[in-house]
């Protein structure tokens, strides 16, 4: 009796011994993992340990920047019917560069990638072993086709003039990506030396990846400047994004933002706003919002646990946004007889062009006055964007909003300065 409960002590103290060995985490060489060259691993890994942040993300339209056509072909968000395609290019056909019935029309099988799917939906096709955006876009709200570069759409390889906003770990040698879509590590950085550290290594880990919420406001404002802005990059000739560029440095060494005062008509109004897409950068840095520190964040979400509650990833709808911060503006002005609170409709009009114009809101959070459009009639105004004011006389329209904010003159007697030295 004696031996055997001496025999199974002993057998089970060596399995728990064998089971602790198999368990434990094997000693990792840190200086070894930081030796290796930082990679990209993608966001499948990111999600091992922050599974609730990558199901959040995968509801934000930065997951479905680039959607692979190939695994899923319900990404393609309406039918290609190459006959409706060229009706409706044929309606704009005093506009294009090339005849509509010659304009290339991608057949289903032929499309790679989707860009897109809120408010407009353009397609990755390659070519000669290089991917190219196809010379026709379907706008979701219109629910018609027009043209997108007609003319030269396969001399403007994608990867260099758009991908590297467009996915994650772009490498223009070897032409291809880490992953379809703006995922962890286009804002976080390159993840292998984190993935790789045990959680043990709590310091270490940490300072391998890139937490935008904890860097100062204005290094982490140009994550997102990076991308929501338009203009050249300066170490890679011909590309339209900031290559070289990772998270936590410094922007205005790797890109150039673009300008109406330097020759860019087309995507500015003269007096510096935007009416080109993803530019909100640009019209930021000329708003008070810049002058007082709010930035991107402070008002929209990349990721949050739950459903994102609004279409443009705000952290409330509307106006209910803005009122966050300004309680009392109502009160004020102008405000008077905008009582209904509609900030976004004269500090943030619709006078930008994602898929058709005015779709998408200014971000210079400054209202546009109809003295502005009477001095030079290419600038729209906050005004005339509201349905009531569309037809309205500017003249009229800007003296009654002189009459309104005119503020009123003291009443009663001049109070005389202080004699501090009494």
């Amino acid at each position: 009796m004696i031996i055997r409960r001496i025999l199974t002590g002993g057998i089970g103290g060596f399995i728990v011994l064998v089971l602790l060995a198999c368990s434990a985490d094997q000693p990792i060489n840190i200086d070894a993992v930081l030796a290796q060259e930082k990679t990209f691993v993608g966001s499948d890994t990111c999600k091992m340990c922050h599974l609730e942040h990558y199901d959040s993300w995968k509801m934000t339209q930065h997951s479905r920047m680039i959607q692979d056509a190939r695994e899923n072909l319900d990404v393609i968000v309406t039918e290609i019917d190459e006959k409706i395609v060229r009706e409706d290019l044929a309606k704009l056909e005093d506009k294009l560069k090339v005849p509509s019935s010659e304009i290339y029309v991608p057949k289903v099988d032929e499309i790679l990638y989707t860009i897109g799917s809120q408010w407009k939906q353009r397609f990755i096709v390659k070519k000669e072993n290089t991917l190219y955006i196809s010379p026709i876009q379907y706008n979701l709200e219109t629910d018609r086709w027009v043209n997108y570069h007609e003319n030269d759409w396969d001399k403007r390889p994608w990867l260099l003039k758009c991908g590297g906003c467009h996915v994650t770990g772009t490498d223009l040698e070897k032409q291809t990506f880490t992953e379809p879509g703006v995922s962890c590590e286009s804002c976080h950085g390159k993840g292998s030396w984190h993935a790789a550290l045990p959680k043990t290594a709590v310091f270490e880990k940490r300072q391998t990846i890139v937490n935008p919420a904890k860097l100062p406001t204005g290094v982490a404002q140009q994550i997102c400047g990076s991308c929501h802005n338009r203009g050249k990059a300066k170490k890679m000739k011909g590309a339209g994004w900031p290559v070289g560029y990772e998270p936590g440095k410094a922007l205005s060494k790797f890109y150039e933002s673009t300008s109406y005062a330097g020759g860019d008509k087309k995507h500015l109004y003269s007096n510096e706003f935007s009416k080109g897409h993803h530019q909100q950068h640009i019209d930021w840095s000329k708003s008070p919002h810049s002058k007082e520190g709010v930035t991107c964040t402070s008002c929209h979400y990349v990721h949050q646990i739950g459903i994102p509650q609004t279409r443009s990833q705000t952290q409330a709808a509307g106006s209910a946004q803005c009122r966050q911060c300004h309680e009392m503006v109502n009160k004020n002005g102008a405000h008077q007889i905008h009582s209904f609170a509609n900030c976004v409709g004269c500090h943030m009009p619709r006078i930008a062009k994602s898929a058709e114009i005015g779709d998408i809101r200014s971000h210079t959070f400054i209202a546009l006055l109809p003295k502005e459009t009477i001095a030079d009639p290419t600038i729209p105004n906050s005004c005339t964007t509201c349905h009531k004011h569309k037809d309205a006389d500017l003249v009229k329209l800007q003296e009654a909003y002189d009459k309104l904010t005119q503020r009123p003159r003291p009443q009663g007697a001049v109070i005389p300065a202080v004699d501090y030295d009494n």
